[in-house]
């Protein structure tokens, strides 16, 4: 199992000037693919929520800290570095909430070409008997409290992100755009993680339902599937675990997930959609 190192700032072309709303991007993945469009011109709308974590014994009190915060320090980086980005802070499970923030990057910086749909209301959930997973993250039983968190954000709100982008897109009559989803879990669901696994898959259909659907619009739709990816939440018990894994070749960094998705937001991946690209 070994690291990704990541060197320089990648430069994707046809990303200068275009308008970006990034999901949940006040840390991890979110605020990485926001600072690598922003580097290559990109003008991004971030939006985050700050959440209240219970403390869980197997998950590291700086992940926690991470998902507690604003957008500040994801903006103070990108505008040290010459870069343009506004935040919005924005409960995703309250659809009402979706419509303002096109407002929002409209009025900061013109109509949004690239939607990132990053937000997740992950919580770990199990059907059996079991109360920690292999990590020793506490599970919550299946429930509807837990079906309706993560669903509500990662496969109706990422739906209905779809549905204003690609409103707002036809009705201007634009030529050019992209939407990246994100997903995990695989063909036997996600065990330890299965209403987040379910939700997941519900995004990755709907965003290839975008593929076909919008195609004529200029609009490509893709979906990526990270692989362990070191936001804060990975401990010596995950490495441990993920040491003999037939399936897991590395623990990426947030930036390296990111540089995949400013890729495909960018003009070199222009006949690539209706993708689900796995990295491992």
């Amino acid at each position: 199992m070994t690291a990704t190192t990541r060197v320089g700032t990648p430069q994707f072309p046809g990303l200068t000037g275009r308008v970006a709303l990034v999901t949940g991007a006040n840390h991890g993945i979110g605020a990485a693919t926001a600072e690598a469009l922003a580097a290559n011109g990109g003008r991004v709308l971030i939006t985050f929520l700050r959440l209240a974590d219970e403390p869980d014994p197997g998950t590291p009190a700086e992940y926690a800290e991470h998902r507690s915060r604003d957008a500040s320090t994801v903006l103070q980086r990108i505008r040290d570095k010459g870069g343009q980005a506004e935040a919005a802070e924005a409960d995703l499970s309250d659809s009402s909430t979706i419509p303002p923030l096109f407002d929002r990057a409209e009025a900061a910086f013109g109509p949004v070409e690239i939607l990132v749909n990053n937000a997740s209301g992950w919580i770990a959930d199990t059907f059996g008997p079991q109360e920690t997973d292999g990590f020793g993250r506490h599970l919550a039983s299946m429930s509807p409290t837990s079906h309706d968190r993560v669903f509500d954000v990662d496969a109706r709100a990422a739906a209905l992100l779809i549905a204003e982008f690609a409103r707002r897109h036809v009705a201007r009559g634009a030529s050019w755009g992209r939407i990246i989803g994100l997903t995990s879990g695989g063909p036997l669901g996600f065990p330890g993680e299965v209403s987040y696994g379910a939700a997941k898959a519900a995004q990755v259909n709907y965003t290839m339902s975008a593929a076909v659907e919008l195609a004529l619009h200029g609009i490509t739709a893709n979906v990526v599937h990270p692989p362990i990816t070191d936001t804060g939440w990975v401990t010596s018990e995950v490495e441990d675990l993920l040491a003999t894994s037939q399936e897991h070749f590395h623990i990426a960094q947030a930036s390296d997930v990111a540089d995949v998705i400013a890729y495909l937001a960018s003009d070199l991946a222009g006949l690539i959609t209706a993708n689900v690209i796995q990295l491992r």
